[in-house]
């Protein structure tokens, strides 16, 4: 088993990485929690799969919440249905919430679990490779609005973060490869050897190894910057034109690693703008597409652009856009709103 612990401004999160370790949540749960009860927050594709799984392991009282799939259903409604059902469950501030699913219903149960009754304990089980090596980890929590993704939210960390792989043989093909956008980008922001790895035939069977890898890298920045002011800020490669894409489709047409794929080409192209010399534009959509993933943007540049504008990134009249000039590292550069129009309309 490997495993890391995240020290947060309001306590520590224990991350284990193990196979098999689904089968144990009870077991780790009791190591960390001392609940009356527990309150499972699920999604209709994985509750068929794990939510008696974890449920019948506990001997305590076991409630649940079933959220419709989908990132369209990452909005205020379903947190106000998760209250209801702890408030009908009986749970207290001492009880255990458990967010068992992919990135959608980790940030919506995580956002319940920050606000109900002013915060109540905290469980990740990440399902989907997304979730496993990125929105499980740091404690940042949020809904979407009709005027953009992620727009209301807490940082609340999880005390418990419990990551196993063989969930991910579950997986469609599609949704494994939607989570790579993740791994690419921390290689690209952090360790070129990520790069290296995902480059080789059969990277899929160093999968623990990976996220292994990415979380620690999550780790060490949220350790730095928890609140997203600074160093954080480099883990949205690719995500302000990838936010501006996925609110032109409405959350349906396009998913979150999609366009944060095809977001970091972009990225790369306005890069080159502000004079960067390099092929690096041509190599991230080589390794996007060979694990199967699109690059090219999917709407006007001038659609993007407007989107974009919402963004919680923008500050006044300039963006905070993350910049990959070398493999492995990235820079926070502020970029007027109207230079970065034209760079947008010229890429």
């Amino acid at each position: 088993m490997k495993q890391l612990t995240l020290n947060g401004s309001a306590g520590s999160s224990d991350i284990l990485i193990a196979a098999g370790l689904l089968q144990t949540t009870a077991a780790q749960c009791a190591r960390v929690f001392s609940p009356s009860r527990v309150h499972i927050v699920t999604d209709s594709h994985v509750a068929p799969l794990y939510l008696d799984a974890v449920a019948q392991q506990f001997d305590l009282p076991v409630s649940s919440t079933i959220l419709p799939a989908g990132e369209e259903y990452k909005r205020l409604e379903a947190v106000e249905g998760i209250y209801h059902d702890m408030l009908s469950a009986g749970m207290t501030r001492k009880d255990l919430v458990i967010a068992l699913g992919g990135g959608v219903t980790g940030d919506v149960t995580g956002f319940a679990a920050a606000t109900f009754l002013r915060g109540v304990p905290l469980c990740q089980i990440p399902t989907t490779l997304l979730a496993q090596v990125d929105s499980s980890v740091g404690g940042k929590t949020a809904v979407d609005l009709p005027e953009g993704k992620n727009l209301v939210g807490a940082f609340y960390q999880p005390r418990l973060v419990l990551i196993d792989p063989t969930v991910l043989e579950t997986l469609p093909d599609a949704t494994f490869i939607d989570g790579m956008a993740e791994v690419i980008k921390y290689g690209c922001i952090k360790n070129r050897g990520i790069l290296d790895m995902v480059r080789m035939p059969h990277y899929r069977e160093n999968i623990e190894e990976l996220i292994y890898e990415c979380v620690k890298i999550k780790r060490d920045v949220v350790e730095v910057d928890e609140h997203d002011t600074g160093l954080r800020m480099i883990l949205n490669f690719g995500h302000t034109i990838g936010h501006a894409i996925e609110k032109i489709g409405n959350y349906t047409a396009h998913t979150h690693g999609q366009a944060v794929a095809m977001g970091m080409v972009a990225a790369m192209k306005i890069a080159q703008q502000l004079g960067t010399n390099n092929d690096l534009d041509d190599y991230l959509s080589s390794l996007l597409q060979e694990v199967g993933l699109l690059v090219d943007l999917p709407y006007p540049r001038e659609a993007i652009f407007k989107a974009l504008l919402s963004d919680k990134k923008k500050m006044g009249q300039t963006v905070n856009f993350i910049l990959v000039r070398s493999l492995g590292r990235a820079d926070i550069e502020q970029i007027d709103v109207e230079t970065l129009h034209q760079m947008i309309l010229s890429i």
